[in-house]
C-alpha cells in the first residue's frame, strides 16, 4: 500500500499550500451532500407523518352508509331506502371471508353529558367492541374500551375521547374520569375508558377526541333506533379490499333487492384509496426533492472538477518529470482520482453529519406533528452515498484523464 501513502503525502502538501482553495472545494461538497440528505430526510419524515395522521381514522377500513336505490330492479322502483340492521352485520360477517372485523354504528347528536355543573353536548355513538382496533381507539392506562359483556348485558358504560374528558373533568380529566359517573341525557353512565390522544386529520362525524361511545345494544335499548347509521369493516390484507367491498354489496343487494351495480344504494369511503394516492404522490415528491438535492451536489462536483483542472495545470511539469522517470499512466490517473474522491468523501461525511444533527434538532421542535420528523433512513443514506460516489468519480475522472494523457516532452516544455 506504498502508493496510497505517497498519494496521501502529495494531497497533504497541496492542501497545506492551498488552504483557501481546499476549503472552498470541500465546502461545495459539504453543502451538496447535506442538501441531498436533508431534502430526502424531510420528504420521508413528512410522508410518514401524513400517513400516521391519515391512519388515525383507522387502517384498511371502509365506512359504508346505506342510502337509497337509484335504479329499478326486478320490477321494483328506484328511490327505495336501504335500512340496515345488526342482523345484516352478522350476515355479512358470515358470508364475506375477506372481512376481518365489522361493526355497525349508531349516532345521536344533541344529548347532554353532565357531570356536576359541567355539561357538554357531543355526538354520542353506539358501537361494538371491534371498533377499538378498527378505529385505533386505544384506552389510556387504567381504562378499557367497551367489551362483549357490555354489549351482551346492555351495560350503561361509556368510552370518551381525551378532549371530551378534559371538558367534563378539567385539565387532568383523563386521570380522573375512569370509574366516574356522568349523566347522558339524564341517564347515569359509568366511564370505563378515556382514549389516548392520537393524530387524526380525517373523520366522518367529528374527531374521536370529542366523542362518547356506548355499547350498540344499550344505544338501541335507550333510544329505540333499529337501523344503523353506518357500517365499518376492516380487511387484514389491503389487496382484498375490492373483493370485500363487492361481497359486502352482494349480500346487501340480495337482502334488500337492489342492483349490485347501483353505486348510490350504499355509499362507501375506502380509506385504502387515500393511502394509494399518498404513496404515489410522495414517490413523485421525494423524486423531485432528490433531483433538486442531486443538482445541488452536481454543482459542488463541477466546482471540484474545475479545481482539479487547475491543479493539473499547476502540476504539468511535475507530471512530465514523473512520466519521464517511468511513472505509468495509471499512476498519474490514480493520483488525481484519489485526491478527488478523498475530498468528495470527506465533504460527504461532514455534510451527512451536519444533516443528521439538523434532522435531530427539527425533531425536537413543537410543530413536528404537522411536518413530521426528518428520517435519515438506510434508503436515504444509500441514495446519498451512491450520488456522492458518482459525482466524485466523474469530477475527478476527466481532470485525471487529462493529466494521464500528457506527453512527457510537451509537459516539460510548459
Amino acid at each position: 500500500m506504498r502508493w496510497i501513502r505517497h498519494y496521501w503525502k502529495l494531497f497533504l502538501d497541496d492542501v497545506r499550500h492551498q488552504k483557501l482553495r481546499a476549503f472552498l472545494t470541500l465546502f461545495g461538497i459539504i453543502w451538496g451532500s447535506a442538501a441531498v440528505t436533508l431534502l430526502l430526510a424531510f420528504g420521508e419524515g413528512f410522508h410518514r407523518q401524513v400517513e400516521i395522521n391519515m391512519k388515525g381514522l383507522g387502517e384498511n377500513i371502509v365506512i359504508a352508509w346505506p342510502s337509497s336505490t337509484s335504479m329499478p330492479w326486478q320490477g321494483l322502483p328506484k328511490g327505495r331506502r336501504v335500512r340496515t340492521t345488526e342482523e345484516d352485520v352478522e350476515l355479512i360477517r358470515a358470508q364475506v371471508p375477506q372481512i376481518a372485523r365489522i361493526s355497525g354504528e349508531r349516532q345521536r347528536g344533541g344529548l347532554r353529558l353532565r357531570r356536576g355543573r359541567e355539561a357538554v353536548a357531543p355526538d354520542v355513538h353506539g358501537s361494538g367492541p371491534e371498533f377499538q382496533e378498527m378505529r385505533n381507539l386505544i384506552p389510556q392506562e387504567g381504562g378499557r374500551y367497551l367489551d362483549s359483556l357490555d354489549l351482551l348485558t346492555k351495560r350503561r358504560t361509556l368510552f370518551i375521547g381525551d378532549k371530551l374528558a378534559q371538558s367534563l373533568f378539567g385539565p387532568e380529566g383523563a386521570k380522573q374520569a375512569v370509574g366516574q359517573r356522568v349523566m347522558v341525557g339524564g341517564v347515569p353512565f359509568l366511564v370505563v375508558g378515556v382514549m389516548q390522544h392520537k393524530n387524526q386529520d380525517s373523520n366522518y362525524s367529528g374527531p374521536d377526541e370529542d366523542k362518547a361511545t356506548m355499547p350498540l345494544t344499550t344505544f338501541r335499548a335507550l333510544y329505540g333506533q333499529e337501523r344503523l347509521d353506518n357500517i365499518v369493516f376492516q380487511v387484514a390484507d389491503p389487496k382484498q379490499v375490492e373483493a370485500a367491498k363487492d361481497g359486502f354489496i352482494r349480500v346487501l343487494a340480495q337482502r334488500y333487492k337492489f342492483d349490485p351495480a347501483d353505486k348510490q344504494a350504499v355509499a362507501m369511503w375506502d380509506t385504502t384509496e387515500q393511502l394509494k394516492f399518498l404513496d404515489a404522490f410522495f414517490l413523485g415528491f421525494n423524486l423531485f426533492l432528490g433531483i433538486v438535492g442531486t443538482l445541488t451536489l452536481v454543482v459542488g462536483g463541477i466546482g471540484v472538477s474545475n479545481i482539479m483542472n487547475v491543479v493539473v495545470e499547476e502540476r504539468t511539469k511535475e507530471i512530465g518529470i514523473k512520466m519521464a522517470l517511468g511513472a505509468r499512466r495509471r499512476y498519474v490517473l490514480g493520483q488525481f482520482l484519489f485526491e478527488t474522491l478523498l475530498i468528495t468523501g470527506a465533504g460527504g461525511a461532514i455534510g451527512f453529519a451536519i444533516a443528521a444533527g439538523l434532522a435531530k434538532l427539527v425533531g425536537m421542535l413543537p410543530f413536528k406533528e404537522f411536518v413530521g420528523v426528518p428520517v435519515i433512513s438506510l434508503q436515504v443514506a444509500a441514495i446519498t452515498t451512491v450520488v456522492l460516489g458518482i459525482v466524485g468519480f466523474l469530477a475527478g475522472w476527466f481532470p485525471a484523464r487529462t493529466a494521464a494523457n500528457l506527453k512527457p516532452v510537451e509537459a516539460l516544455r510548459l
